[in-house]
């Protein structure tokens, strides 16, 4: 396949043509020509004012549900979410039926996403069965193809088992990602504690529940000289922990979601069940603290926690609705919705570099003869992100009704183009 992009604004730090505004074009997955004005006439020709391709984004934390839960999710529904919202790389959960801790559920995914358009890593568990009583098949998973390693949505909750894996992953340079949820001090929590709590009449989960398992990993990072990334970080104070551990060189790195970064407890008035996460939405004070922290540069990443649910899993009580928001195809538009200020540079470093840097991604440069693996977006447009939208086999979103801003227009990856919106010439 042939595709033409006309007049883009190219956003690759390493690329020569950084900052200049070229055609492209792209043959079979190969970037074939780059120069002021090119002519194809059997290309699919994509000609938008404002356009802008940045190296690949990279998703960090999304569950996929395959093999298990095919019902809320599949690897191939997932993988058209991602390509939709402009992600070429994956990491999904572990969190399956059977558990990703052993090498055979590695290769399952891996085999499995060979043919789809997005790159999808496994996060192999840190426990046996994701238990958290002993350590999995960490190196095999590791040969077979496990990006990073953790357990996911049920974090390791004993500080010496993460101390041994900590230990353990050195070998091979790997990381681990917890989500900062100390389980015994946030049990029976629905929502953030605090004034809306009280209010709804809704058990609260304490924002110590957090800070203490910022801290402690933090402190075992820092004992072990192993490489942590602390993910869904949702209270002010955490950030203020993670930026004086990068202060005195440990190596922690966090990263937020789109989710945590626009709504509080506050909009939990109407008991809307798409809002219940985990960790909760915080209060209003520890919005605008993450907001700081994403401006400052201590927030590495923006990870989407694209957790689906099924129908039966939130339109319920709130007590008994399952947690998690589906979030792959509305992180980019959410936060460009947030940061409209920011320059494209440093929201490609949000959702791409800075997570290739951190679980030493290979970064294919948008030069000439180079493999293919960029996305295709432009920042301008005010939209209302519909039902009609969503590409994932759920739709447990919040942000359905909600006006964002910015478009992604496609991604190119492993010889494939996937394209969000018609081109010029498509289907010529």
């Amino acid at each position: 396949m042939k595709l033409l992009l006309k007049q883009v604004i190219i956003s690759d730090k390493l690329s020569p043509y950084n900052g200049l505004v070229k055609d492209i074009l792209v043959i079979d997955g190969l970037i074939a020509k780059i120069d002021d004005a090119i002519n194809a006439d059997d290309a699919n020709v994509v000609d938008r004012p404002g356009l802008t391709i940045s190296c690949g984004w990279v998703d960090v934390f999304a569950h996929f549900n395959d093999p298990g839960f095919e019902y809320k999710e599949t690897l191939e529904s997932g993988a058209m979410a991602a390509a939709a919202g402009g992600f070429t790389n994956v990491f999904v959960l572990p969190n399956t039926q059977p558990v990703v801790s052993s090498k055979s559920t590695v290769e399952y995914i891996v085999q499995k996403s060979k043919a789809l358009p997005v790159t999808i890593h496994p996060l192999g568990a840190i426990s046996k069965n994701g238990e958290g009583k002993e350590l999995s098949e960490m190196y095999d998973m590791y040969k077979s193809g496990a990006i990073a390693f953790s357990d996911g949505l049920q974090p390791v909750q004993t500080p010496g088992l993460l101390l041994k894996a900590l230990q353990y992953v050195k070998a091979i340079d790997g990381v681990l990602i917890q989500l900062p949820i100390d389980k015994s001090v946030a049990k029976f929590g629905l929502i953030n504690e605090g004034i809306t709590s009280t209010r709804l009449g809704l058990a609260g989960i304490p924002s110590i529940a957090e800070e203490l398992m910022v801290g402690r990993d933090i402190e075992l990072a820092k004992y072990t000289g192993s490489r942590l990334h602390i993910t869904g970080i949702s209270t002010g104070k955490s950030v203020q922990i993670i930026r004086e551990a990068k202060e005195q060189g440990v190596a922690v790195t966090c990263s937020v979601t789109p989710y945590h970064l626009t709504f509080c407890d506050e909009d939990l008035a109407d008991y809307d069940t798409n809002l219940k996460t985990e960790p909760p939405l915080r209060s209003k004070e520890d919005l605008l603290a993450l907001r700081q922290g994403v401006e400052d540069g201590v927030i590495d990443c923006i990870a989407s926690h694209h957790i689906p649910q099924n129908q039966d899993n939130k339109v319920c009580e709130f007590e008994y609705a399952a947690p998690g928001m589906i979030g792959l195809e509305t992180s980019f538009a959410a936060i460009n919705k947030l940061f409209p200020h920011l320059s494209t540079e440093i929201i490609t470093d949000l959702l791409s570099n800075n997570a290739r840097r951190i679980f030493s991604l290979k970064k294919n440069i948008i030069k000439e003869n180079e493999i293919g693996d960029f996305t295709i977006f432009e920042r301008q447009t005010d939209f209302i992100y519909s039902l009609n939208d969503v590409k994932s086999k759920s739709k447990n979103s919040a942000f359905i009704g909600k006006e964002l801003k910015g478009k992604v227009i496609g991604i190119v990856n492993k010889d494939q183009v996937i394209l969000n919106e018609m081109s010029k010439n498509e289907g010529k």
